[in-house]
């Protein structure tokens, strides 16, 4: 984890005194669990919870030498806790304590995440209705296309923000599961009634068959969603870098007072933010195809997973929760330029309206070939720079055969582009 790309409140779920603290709950509600089924004492139970302590520099001076870190663990708590401290962890394996350690780790995560998506959906939300018929061009291939809207474009990206919201619940419903289950999973020395009790306890379902391990699909699928909306992130991202080049200039990253955009070049205003954004999206991919290798594990378990989930599970968490909340700020500060829109949306000299001139000649018996021929044949002239795309249309026999030139000039108008724009608006906001 890179401070410089990272939040405290996302940060501190990973730090080994959250992570300690985990083990310690999750073995002092185990205790409880044994307790009231007579296997240990309920002074025992209670001793853990009243002197149970730990101490980081103690456990990793006793992992040196052990070499395994849920032992160094429990031999720093039972210097705490005493004599009692033998009854802790009876009929537990290791990864009872790392897997539900992560499953708790991951649904706090999810939290946060989810707090992110949820200011980058408002701020999108608020500036689509602000732009909501500001037109502007639309591309394909990164050429003009046809007119759209400003607030079509951000309310297109609320709607993939909005369904990465509900994967990621999906995802962390899936991965908030818990398993105290024993030895290769069969609870042989351990009460299926303690797996419900920590479940309870610490906000999680049981694992309906745990092989000593929690399954890791659920955890590739997690990371899945991660990687998904990584991806909604940079696209996002990667539309306001081209609208920020000087050709285009339509929005750009907000720019305050006092920010250098280049150690050489004082004039420059660079998208470093959304730039930015790009490689972090990379960083979180990236632990999609680890967490795919990580569901095969030899039979019961292995540990080929547990070095790889102890670095992408914090490092993928905490760059996209950064992640997140920068693309929100980008998003809530955009500097937006309508009149360079419509600048560039008449840049062409109206070739955006060609369809509906072909489809305008169809309408009035011209073949569709024939009607293709003539408004291809005017719009190539423009490319050439040979005059107005209208004019020339006007000027064309052959099309004035079909059409009037106050037809024509009709069909020049951009309302027709957006009579439903309402529509679908409320298609993408009705449940907001």
């Amino acid at each position: 984890m890179i401070p410089r790309y990272a939040r405290e409140e996302m940060t501190a779920i990973w730090s080994p005194s959250t992570k300690f603290q985990i083990w310690f709950e999750i073995e002092a509600h185990a205790c409880d669990a044994q307790a009231e089924l007579g296997v240990i004492p309920k002074e025992a139970a209670a001793a853990v919870w009243e002197r149970g302590q730990f101490d980081i520099d103690r456990i990793d001076e006793i992992e040196r030498e052990t070499k395994h870190d849920v032992i160094a663990f429990l031999t720093n708590l039972a210097e705490y806790v005493g004599p009692e401290a033998r009854f802790v962890h009876q009929g537990m394996t290791s990864s009872d304590v790392l897997d539900t350690t992560l499953a708790v780790q991951l649904t706090r995560a999810s939290d946060i995440l989810m707090a992110g998506l949820d200011r980058l959906c408002e701020g999108l939300k608020t500036r689509a209705h602000e732009f909501k018929m500001t037109p502007t061009i639309g591309r394909s291939h990164g050429i003009h296309a046809e007119p759209t809207t400003f607030g079509l474009k951000l309310a297109g990206h609320y709607a993939e923000m909005d369904r990465c919201r509900k994967r990621l619940a999906d995802a962390r419903a899936e991965i908030a599961t818990c398993a105290i289950s024993g030895a290769v999973g069969t609870f042989a020395h351990i009460d299926p009634s303690v797996e419900a009790h920590v479940a309870d306890k610490m906000g999680l379902a049981i694992e309906p068959v745990s092989t000593q391990v929690i399954p890791r699909d659920r955890h590739a699928m997690f990371f899945a969603v991660l990687g998904v909306i990584a991806s909604a992130v940079e696209r996002l991202a990667t539309e306001v870098r081209h609208l920020q080049r000087t050709e285009v200039r339509e929005a750009e990253e907000f720019f305050s007072k006092g920010q250098k955009g280049s150690s050489a070049m004082p004039h420059k205003r660079n998208p470093v933010l959304t730039e930015n954004l790009t490689g972090l999206a990379r960083i979180v991919r990236a632990a999609v195809t680890p967490a795919l290798e990580n569901v095969v594990l030899w039979h019961e378990r292995d540990i080929s997973h547990s070095s790889v989930e102890r670095m992408f599970g914090p490092d993928a968490t905490v760059t996209l929760d950064f992640a997140l909340h920068r693309a929100a700020n980008v998003i809530e500060n955009l500097l937006v330029y309508p009149e360079k829109m419509q600048a560039n949306l008449d840049a062409l000299g109206g070739l955006v309206h060609s369809q509906q001139v072909l489809l305008a000649l169809t309408q009035k018996g011209a073949s569709r070939e024939d009607s293709y021929k003539m408004v291809q044949r005017n719009a190539m002239d423009v490319w050439a720079g040979n005059g107005n795309y209208l004019d020339l249309l006007k000027a064309d026999e052959d099309v004035a055969k079909h059409l009037s030139h106050e037809e024509l000039e009709n069909l020049f108008d951009l309302a027709q582009h957006f009579k439903h724009v309402d529509t679908i608006f409320e298609r993408v906001f009705q449940d907001s």
